[in-house]
This record gives structure tokens, C-alpha cells and sequence, in this order.
């Protein structure tokens, strides 16, 4: 292996290739910090160019760019509260309330960070449980990846804000909106309305735009006077201790979101999108955080802000490292079987073979040393992530410092050429604008919208390997659950739904416990005990 690592850290050290990580680190932070412009969009946008460069260049401008542009995308969802990528739309809401309360530095820096490390540990996955990993993924069946997307929904339980049945609600209708189109066996339209645009479905992209990003331009224009407040700048410059001290404060969050990234990814078809909600729901649900504390008042509502603020510094972590770590676990199917892991994975394997390598065994026997600079390249591309990815939040921060009338008309902008970008054509504008007014309406009822992209992204994954389970055994369900990787999930999904209930509990318990010590310790009443003086004669 030793002598592996020599020969692959002669290619990669290699000029031009540390050229190519270069621009294409710069390439994808640019990318992926635009609404709508995702790393598959990018992936496919560089493939032109690897044509013109040696397998090792070519390999490393689309790992580093894939790194670079899963992080970027929280660079919109903090500062205008528009996922860049479809994996950032997990902790959205959070990274934008950071914004608000003036931590916009603190809550990029973390996911920087826990990025990082989760690309690392992804990257640790990939050199040396690739040839397990990629084994263990190849018993996986249609059974299987029905309950890993079971999984994944009910993480719509966890991310739910205030009611559960709201949350189910928005599932609800995120799943609905997946049904749009062919139908995944028949080929039947389904709610297409005659326009045969809509034979591919409602692209959730156009979806995620509309919900996040337009519904906030259209409640800070119906806003009264005085009700909205500006956002406040991102100062990125002094960010950096406090950034590592929280990281350190998380760091179990981070450590359990890599490994669920790391194995999440490894499946084929899953990618990090699934581990980030996953990662996610399993944070949020386990945070031993309670918003509230003793105090009363004015210092006591502070309290249960800063504790909030804590556990979305907490949900950040957890699911930014799965994110990374997702992205270089997907490889491991990719190389090791030649089966793509996500869609970025699939555009790479096109490049191998343009390139004359073919993933597969022959690869790990014949081509070691461009199978080891490939494993450098991931280190490098998220050791590179590091300095460039402060720079950029530093950057950020003059965004907002563009008044906010005029910030308000470039998301507007932003929103329209991200939609209209995706395929060309004015069904994603007309599409995006119909979310950005359902997410508005969904808002002022209090029903949550991190649950509607779920099910728009989840659904099709649900229903194509449901369908393709019960046409394959003639409609006999007992297959979802008499198989052992089968059990497992259904029990994974079993303690996720109840991971709800039990934490509330726990919440009014502690609470209750509050209330008990803050009226032993002098409220009304104290010294009403037995010992308590009589009247006085």
C-alpha cells in the first residue's frame, strides 16, 4: 500500500493536476453558492473540459468540485434561505434563523468544518472499507432501499417544527406532488393536466427554490411596517475560534453523522442527500439540549434562545458531515462494482471510460496507481476545502449588505434564472413561482416546509422499489419483512417515529423538574412547609 501512495502522490503532485484542483474548487464554491445550480449541474458542465486532460486531472477537477459545491450551498441557505444544493434544504431553517440572530459566521463555519471532517472520514471509508462496504451494498434489493426511503420520510417526524400532524401534513402533500407525471411501472401520466412538459414530473429543484426562497421574498413584502427585521451582517473575520469551539462541543454529532454519511452513501442510489435528512432527524432527536431554562423573564427568554441557537448549531453538524462524508463514500459502489453511487458518480464512470480505466475489480488489480491518487485526491479536495471555504463566508458577508429592498428583487432574480436554468424552458418559473405562494400560505398556518422537499425527493425512490418488490413476487408483502437487512431498517423506522413522543416526554418531565426546583429554591409558597413559623399573637 505504502508503495501505492508513492506512485499516486507522483501524479498528483503533479503541476497541472494541482492547477485543475484548483479551478475546480473555485469553480464549484462558485456554483454551488448560486439557487438552483447543482454539483450534478456542475459535474456535467465540466465534463467538455475533461476531455482535453490526462485520467488524473480529469478525475480530480470532479472530485474537488463536487466537494466544494456541497458546502456551498449553504452559503445561500444561511444568508437568503434558498438551499443551494438539495442536501442543504435539511437545515435551512436553521442556518437562516442563525442568520437572523446574528451567528450567520458561526453556523457556516460550523458546517465548514464538520464538512471537513465528514469528507475525511468519507474519504478513510473509502481506502479502507470500500471492498466491505461495496460487498455489503450489493445485497441490498428493491426491499431494501424501500425501507432505507421509509427511513428517510420519517425523519419528517423529527425535522417537523411544533406539531407532528402539520408535519405529516407537509409530508403529505410533498408526496402527492411526487406522484406527478409517468407513472415509475406503466408509463400512465399522472396529473399532467394535458401539458406534456409535466410528463417528467415537478423537478424538486424548482420546488426547493419556490418554498424557501420565494415564499421569504413574498412574506417580507406583505409584512407590516416594523414586523420584518433586517438581517443582520455576516462578519466572517472573527469567527474562527468560536467556529472550532463549537466543533469541539459537537464533536460526537460530527463523529455520528461521518459514519452515517459514510454508510448512507455507500448504497447505491442513496447519496448524500438521504444522509443529510438521516443524519439530521438522528441529531435533532438525540440532543440532550432543552430550550428554556430556570431563569423568568427577560434573562430567562434569552436563555431559550441561546439554547435553540445551540441545538441548530448542533443539527448543522450533524447533518454538513454526513453531507461530505456521503460524497466520498459514494464512490465505493462506483469503483469497486462499477455501479454509480449518485448521479455525480454515474458522470464520473462516463469520464473513466472516455479515459480507458473501467471501475470495477480490474481496477484495484491493474490501474493501483491512478486508484490511489484518486484516494489522495479526496483528501487534498477537503484539506483545500478548509481555507477556501473561510474565504468564501467571509465574502458573503457583503451580500448582506446590500439594502434590503434591493436584496429582496436579486433573490427574485436569482430564483428565476436558477428555476429557468434547469431545463431550459418556463414550466420551472411558473412551477417555482406556485411553490413560493404555497410555501407562503404553508408558513402562516405554521405547517413546516422541510418535510414538503422530502417528499418530493423521496417519494419516487418509495414507490419505484415498492412497485418493482410486489410486480417481482407477484403482490407477496411478506418479503418487506421477513429478510434480515429488512428487520433491521423496519426497526431503525420503528424507534425514529418513536423518537418523537419520547423526547417530548422527556421535554415536559425536565421542564416539570424546572418548575419543582425554581419553587423549592423561593417561589410562592416556599416557606409554607411544616417547619414555616406560626402567626404571630
Amino acid at each position: 500500500m505504502i508503495e501505492n501512495f508513492q506512485g499516486a502522490l507522483t501524479l498528483v503532485a503533479d503541476p497541472t493536476t494541482i492547477l485543475v484542483v484548483l479551478l475546480a474548487g473555485v469553480f464549484g464554491l462558485v456554483i454551488g453558492s448560486l439557487p438552483g445550480m447543482t454539483a450534478t449541474l456542475a459535474a456535467a458542465l465540466l465534463v467538455p473540459f475533461t476531455f482535453f486532460l490526462e485520467p488524473v486531472p480529469a478525475i480530480a477537477a470532479i472530485i474537488t468540485m463536487s466537494a466544494m459545491t456541497i458546502f456551498a450551498g449553504d452559503i445561500p441557505s444561511a444568508l437568503l434561505r434558498i438551499p443551494g444544493t438539495p442536501s442543504s434544504a435539511a437545515y435551512t431553517e436553521d442556518a437562516f434563523a442563525l442568520t437572523r440572530r446574528g451567528k450567520g459566521a458561526l453556523g457556516l463555519g460550523v458546517s465548514l468544518v464538520a464538512s471537513v471532517i465528514g469528507g475525511l472520514v468519507g474519504s478513510v471509508v473509502l481506502i479502507f472499507v470500500s471492498p466491505v462496504l461495496g460487498e455489503f451494498a450489493l445485497r441490498f434489493t428493491s426491499y431494501e432501499y424501500f425501507w432505507v426511503a421509509v427511513l428517510g420520510l420519517t425523519a419528517a417526524v423529527i425535522v417537523s417544527r411544533g406539531s407532528q400532524l402539520k408535519g405529516g401534513i407537509a409530508l403529505m402533500a410533498g408526496l402527492l406532488i411526487s406522484t406527478v407525471g409517468l407513472d415509475v411501472t406503466l408509463g400512465h401520466p399522472r396529473f399532467t393536466f394535458g401539458e406534456e412538459q409535466l410528463y417528467r414530473g415537478v423537478d424538486f429543484i424548482a420546488a426547493m427554490i419556490g418554498l424557501f426562497g420565494l415564499s421569504e421574498v413574498l412574506r417580507a413584502v406583505t409584512a407590516r411596517k416594523g414586523e420584518s427585521m433586517p438581517i443582520p451582517r455576516v462578519d466572517g473575520a472573527g469567527a474562527i475560534r468560536p467556529t472550532f469551539r463549537a466543533v469541539w462541543r459537537n464533536r460526537g454529532r460530527i463523529a455520528t453523522g461521518s459514519g452515517i454519511g459514510g454508510v448512507v452513501g455507500a448504497l447505491p442510489g442513496a447519496g448524500a442527500d438521504i444522509a443529510a435528512w438521516i443524519a439530521y432527524a438522528v441529531t435533532r432527536a438525540t440532543s440532550r439540549i432543552r430550550p428554556g431554562g430556570a431563569s423568568t423573564g427577560a434573562e430567562g427568554a434569552e436563555e431559550a434562545r441561546d439554547a435553540e441557537d445551540d441545538r441548530r448549531v448542533e443539527a448543522i453538524s450533524g447533518a454538513a458531515s454526513a453531507n461530505n462524508a456521503g460524497i466520498a463514500s459514494a464512490y465505493v459502489p462506483t469503483l469497486a462494482f462499477g455501479i454509480p453511487g449518485d448521479t455525480i458518480t454515474a458522470i464520473l464512470i462516463g469520464v473513466l471510460l472516455v479515459k480507458g480505466i473501467t471501475p470495477g475489480p480490474d481496477l484495484f488489480l491493474y490501474q493501483t496507481d491512478t486508484l490511489y491518487a484518486l484516494y489522495l485526491l479526496f483528501i487534498v479536495a477537503n484539506l483545500l476545502l478548509l481555507p477556501l471555504g473561510f474565504l468564501l463566508i467571509r465574502a458573503s458577508g457583503f451580500v448582506l449588505r446590500i439594502p434590503r429592498s434591493v436584496l429582496m428583487g436579486l433573490i427574485v432574480a436569482i430564483s428565476i434564472c436558477g428555476a429557468f436554468a434547469i431545463n431550459n424552458g418556463y414550466l420551472e418559473v411558473g412551477l417555482m413561482v406556485a411553490f413560493g405562494i404555497l410555501g407562503y400560505l404553508f408558513e402562516k398556518g405554521g405547517i413546516p416546509l422541510a418535510p414538503v422537499v422530502l417528499g418530493i425527493v423521496l417519494g419516487p425512490i418509495v414507490e419505484r422499489n415498492f412497485m418493482q418488490s410486489v410486480i417481482k413476487t407477484n403482490w407477496d408483502l411478506t418479503q418487506f419483512f421477513t429478510r434480515p437487512i429488512s428487520a433491521v431498517l423496519i426497526v431503525l423506522v420503528v424507534l425514529a417515529i418513536a423518537s418523537a413522543p419520547l423526547t417530548g416526554w422527556l421535554g415536559r418531565r425536565s421542564a416539570r423538574a424546572a418548575e419543582l426546583r425554581a419553587a423549592g429554591a423561593g417561589g410562592p409558597g416556599a416557606a409554607d412547609g411544616p417547619d414555616a413559623p406560626g402567626p404571630l399573637p
